[in-house]
């Protein structure tokens, strides 16, 4: 062989190997090595249960993903733009946690037509909706199971403590409830099967207020001030959520009231300060909302559904659901839940 046939050989097998590398690169499959971009949508930047999932959420995003956060500040109008604007920016998959969870249909169209699944969390929008397209996903919890869960920790709580409960001595518990939304489903079932089910416990209870604090602790203080002045003979509090029964809270230290003077206070969401306000007495009892799991859930699915990976270990019901359950929380097992034992 002489000097030229050799040296052309030789460009021969290196021109060949330079072709073989990019075959090569894609040959695990069109995803290898992808970045995935997740864009994740939110109601509002101020919900401290929200803010505390998004943290767990973070938590987990390893180096080739990336994640962009957007607020809609409790504006549906404001949502839906900034989900046309992620698709642009060319996100994988979108997170979104709906201001209102009747009209999805303008996120849904602009997801199908580009071919980006969402996966809707916390929200829990109308079935037909998620049925629109397959793939729709929710990652939440059962509202049905918080109001029952807070009925019966209030009920058990206040046969266990009438005599310090029932102020009055009149056998029979006055209660008020600190709603969220007006006409948001979770509102409504929380209210409804948490007293349901201090009923259904035997417990004779009264209704003497109601008021709707948007899920917002400094509503929630307003709220329970206007609430104590029509009525001095409150003796429970059902807060739809943890932020609202800290407003109820604050309310009663501002108006001066001793802690033995306060009715008995229910929370739902376990978040940290509501947490810290059951150890402290204050909070008789929350409802523990899986933060970790529902952040961990979304997150697996979300890399999972942007790298076409199978979904069969992702947990999914009927194909479209993942719900974490709720657990009881009072002072004899917050221990269990504080971020430092955990």
């Amino acid at each position: 062989m002489n000097i030229k046939t050799f040296k052309n050989r030789i460009i021969s097998v290196l021109l060949i190997i330079s072709l073989m590398v990019p075959v090569m690169a894609c040959g695990g499959g069109k995803e290898a090595g992808k970045v995935v971009k997740i864009g994740v949508c939110v109601y509002d930047q101020y919900d401290t249960f929200l803010t505390q999932l998004l943290n767990c959420f973070n938590d987990l995003i390893e180096s080739d993903v990336t994640v962009e956060y957007v607020y809609a500040s409790q504006s549906q109008t404001t949502q839906n733009e900034q989900v046309e604007s992620l698709i642009e920016k060319g996100v994988d998959v979108l997170c979104v946690n709906l201001v209102d969870r009747t009209s999805p249909t303008t996120i849904i169209d602009l997801a199908r037509k580009n071919d980006v699944p969402i996966i809707f969390f916390n929200r829990e929008l109308v079935e037909e909706d998620l049925m629109q397209w397959s793939k729709l996903y929710y990652i939440g919890a059962d509202a049905f199971q918080s109001g029952i869960m807070q009925g019966d920790m209030a009920a058990v709580l206040c046969r266990r403590y009438k005599d310090k409960i029932d102020k009055n001595g009149d056998g029979i518990i006055q209660f008020v409830v600190l709603e969220g939304e007006a006409g948001h489903q979770d509102s409504i079932v929380r209210t409804e099967y948490s007293i349901n089910t201090m009923i259904e416990k035997g417990e004779e209870v009264e209704k003497v207020g109601y008021a709707i604090a948007n899920w917002n602790r400094a509503q929630a203080q307003t709220q329970m001030t206007l609430l104590m002045e029509k009525n001095s003979n409150i003796e429970l509090v059902l807060a739809n959520n943890d932020d609202m029964a800290l407003g109820a809270i604050d309310a009663y230290e501002k108006a001066g009231y001793f802690q033995s003077r306060w009715p008995a206070i229910f929370g739902i969401d376990g978040t940290d300060v509501g947490l810290q306000a059951v150890s402290e007495g204050k909070l008789w009892g929350t409802v523990y909302n899986d933060k970790e799991g529902q952040a961990k859930a979304m997150y697996d699915l979300a890399v999972a559904l942007a790298k076409n990976q199978s979904l069969d270990d992702i947990g999914l019901v009927d194909n479209k659901y993942i719900r974490t359950p709720y657990t009881e929380v009072t002072e004899g097992n917050v221990g269990n839940y504080l971020k430092d034992n955990k």
